[in-house]
């Protein structure tokens, strides 16, 4: 499996407009994607600006759909402004 850990630091004023856009993402993901067999959005409870997500895919190639598809296209273009850091980490889960 591939996994994918995206870090998000957010603009304050953001923080809730960005909770609510991705989780409705993840929503998207799992229902429209059925090679993402998990979206988890995690937030920080100690750093209110932090949110965190994880991801896992059957391979790069679903991972590369997921970032092709329209609703993550929409996503993107919606929170891109909000957004003051993101720093993307990929991994291959090694007991599959």
């Amino acid at each position: 499996m591939y996994v994918v850990i995206v870090e998000f630091t957010i603009h304050a004023a953001h923080f809730e407009d960005f909770v609510t856009r991705v989780r409705q993402q993840a929503e998207n993901s799992l229902r429209q994607e059925t090679d993402c067999h998990q979206f988890d959005v995690c937030i920080n409870p100690e750093q209110d600006n932090r949110l965190l997500l994880y991801e896992v895919y059957t391979d790069r190639s679903a991972f590369d759909g997921h970032l092709a598809s329209a609703h993550f296209h929409d996503f993107n273009t919606a929170v891109r402004d909000w957004v003051s850091e993101k720093k993307i980490s990929t991994y291959l889960r090694i007991q599959d």
